[in-house]
């Protein structure tokens, strides 16, 4: 070979090189990202749902998912488990466990996660509502008329959730639940969609675990203003010590985290590589001083998601068990599910699961201040804390685990949902889930969609439509 030759060649056989390895390191990470996500979506769509898979990946997962085109993807219905494979080379398995729904067996053998148990025989069996009585106690809707509704202007209100404008960016809009003054007054679901089919609320599972802090808060288990227990912090030189449960709450720990969904950052990595969630970001530093910086982080709700469990079982109790039976059972929330992780700890940042009309019950819970049937089940001044501004949060929209339209402080113009009355809060979700309580208006409203592109969802135009039609 000529000396000339061999000066062109060897440096372009080195780029080949290194651009054939990056691309590999890239797969390897990027790749097991791709099919996690694929089974653990098709498997909660699938075992919890009772959806059509195809149908979930063509409509819900491919456009959300740029690497779903490489993976394939198998159900075995015998072992509730659904697999995802790309390039022979990198596989997922998720297993449906009645209690906990779907898991991803990351670092995890299969025999391990079915050994772990979720129910314990003492806590009785919840029967459904009954159709015949009015939610909430049972099912029946309620005449929107009979209570100084504008029924026509309602029915607009909805009819313009389930429109397409821009078919080149859809809404799809699955299912909304209109709740005024405590009755359920209108539902409507879109074809393949129906009341008894449980939906996965992704974030809005953060709300959830802002309850369940409030009731181990109300049962003096945890404390607000004291130092989170988390057993990565406890070295007596570890600045994370100071961050207060309060804190994490209100997203303001400090703590590095990227809630990015793509396989190089934290939350995806999170989600869809890791056996125990809350270790994982307790583990992440600090990359400000503990209040002094917002941050939305799912890690932070997987944190706390662990902190609920260690404080239940501090009694001998099955978390799960208290779960249940401190928030679902009294509430009537019947078919709410909280998937686990691999360590068999709630997902507390992403993965609860349930029927419109059992979110819509969550959502009531809050308008009535935590009260249920005339009972507290969220402490006094619970709701007050959780929509109240966290300093750090520039446009005052955050609150403890709740999304709020309070507005900047000093110009409350400068708000979420500019249309939508500042005591406006919400649980939400990927793909534009919200179940948004309005006190001023004594409204609850529920949405479910599968909006791949938020722009084509415009939650403001939605609560101005519902409001119209409204006495008050």
């Amino acid at each position: 070979m000529k000396p000339r030759t061999r000066r062109i060649l060897i440096p372009l056989a080195v780029m080949a090189i290194v651009l054939v390895g990056a691309v590999g390191w890239f797969l390897g990470k990027a790749m097991p990202v791709g099919a996690g996500y694929v089974a653990k979506y098709l498997c909660t769509s699938t075992f919890l749902s009772q959806r059509e898979p195809g149908r979930v990946f063509v409509e819900d997962i491919k456009p959300v998912n740029p690497l779903a085109k490489f993976v394939n993807w198998k159900i075995d219905p015998k072992r509730r488990m659904v697999s995802a494979s790309a390039f022979m080379v990198f596989r997922s398995e998720a297993l449906y466990r009645d209690g906990c729904g779907c898991t991803l067996l990351a670092g995890t053998p299969e025999v391990v996660l079915r050994q772990q148990r979720f129910y314990f025989s003492d806590l009785p069996p919840v029967p459904s509502p009954s159709p015949e009585l009015l939610w909430p106690e049972g099912n029946g809707t309620v005449d929107p008329a009979s209570m100084g509704v504008d029924a026509d202007r309602l029915e607009r209100a909805l009819d313009a959730a389930f429109t397409e404008p821009r078919p080149g960016n859809p809404r799809k809009t699955r299912a909304v639940a209109v709740v005024f003054d405590g009755k359920l007054i209108a539902e409507r679901y879109a074809p393949g969609f129906h009341v008894d089919m449980p939906l996965l609320g992704w974030s809005m599972s953060k709300s959830v675990t802002n309850a369940l802090v409030g009731i181990l808060v109300r049962q003096g288990r945890l404390v607000l203003q004291d130092p989170a227990p988390v057993p990565e912090w406890q070295a007596a030189d570890d600045e994370r010590s100071a961050i207060t449960l309060d804190q994490l709450l209100r997203m303001s720990s400090g703590l590095a985290f990227d809630e990015i969904y793509h396989p190089l950052a934290d939350a995806a990595n999170m989600l869809y590589g890791t056996r125990d969630f809350g270790a994982f970001a307790a583990q992440r530093p600090l990359d400000a001083a503990p209040g002094e910086k917002w941050n939305y982080s799912s890690g932070t709700a997987n944190i706390i998601a662990r902190m609920v469990r260690q404080a239940a079982e501090k009694d001998g109790l099955n978390y799960f068990d208290f779960i249940r039976r401190e928030l679902f059972h009294r509430i009537g929330m019947t078919t709410a599910v909280l998937e686990a992780d691999p360590s068999g700890t709630f997902v507390g940042s992403s993965y609860a699961v349930a029927t419109v009309k059992d979110w819509a019950r969550f959502g009531l819970l809050y308008l009535n201040d935590g009260i249920w049937d005339g009972r507290r089940i969220l402490p006094d001044g619970w709701v007050r804390y959780s929509t109240t501004p966290t300093p750090k949060a520039p446009q005052g929209q955050y609150g403890a685990l709740f999304w709020l339209n309070a507005g900047a402080p000093g110009n409350a113009a400068d708000r979420k949902w500019p249309d939508t009355p500042t005591d406006a809060y919400a649980a939400q979700g990927f793909q534009e889930q919200k179940v948004i309580v309005i006190p001023s208006k004594k409204l609850v409203l529920v949405r479910f969609g599968a909006t791949a592109d938020r722009s084509a969802w415009d939650t403001d135009a939605f609560i101005a439509g519902v409001v119209r039609a409204l006495p008050i």
